[in-house]
């Protein structure tokens, strides 16, 4: 059986990650995180084909011309991170499900591109002060940075209503719960 692609959205600080790892801590579903690539070098520890699939400059340029990502972006000059095909076909192929935590224009890109082999959930924050509280709280960024992820985060936010569903983060534990259930009806 193949498996099925899980797409979670959402803007800086709405909790997604955290959704996704009290997800798999519950190891109700079979789902494993697609490793994605880069052309940075590893820092530390950090192993290809564990924690990245580390590429040159020249090997990451080329699998965008040859149409290798499912999504793709340039989050710095020069610094690139992307999806591979082939890493989402690695996992559903072996009949697990993918799930995959991207920015909302890569989620749109996949959910596209998959159609009704994925699912694209996007979490929001319930508003604009709970998210600057939300970051505030992290204490890891400056107030020009805080201000800088707000407004990004309105712009993202913007795309939500292209995404299968869209789950409020109000209340944490209803959160998890609320994607947990969209995910096993997806997957059933």
């Amino acid at each position: 059986m193949i498996g099925k692609i899980i797409i979670l959205s959402a803007p800086s600080g709405s909790g997604k990650s955290t959704i996704i790892n009290a997800l798999l801590e519950r190891g109700e579903i079979d789902m494993q995180f697609s490793i994605s690539a880069t052309n940075r070098q590893p820092r530390g520890e950090e192993k290809h084909g564990v924690n990245y699939y580390f590429l040159s400059d020249d090997e990451f340029r080329s699998s965008i011309e040859n149409d290798a990502f499912v999504e793709f972006e340039e989050v710095y000059p020069g610094r690139f991170y992307g999806t591979l095909k082939s890493e989402i076909a690695r996992i559903t192929d072996a009949g697990h499900n993918v799930i995959l935590d991207i920015d909302v224009k890569g989620g749109v890109n996949v959910k596209r591109m998959y159609g009704d082999k994925a699912i694209s959930i996007f979490i929001q924050p319930p508003s604009t002060e709970a998210l600057r509280s939300r970051l505030t709280g992290r204490a890891t960024d400056s107030p020009e940075a805080i201000e800088q992820r707000l407004a990004k985060a309105e712009y993202e936010i913007s795309f939500a209503p292209e995404f299968d569903c869209i789950v409020v983060n109000d209340n944490l534990e209803k959160a998890i719960n609320e994607v947990d259930c969209r995910i096993k009806e997806f997957i059933a």
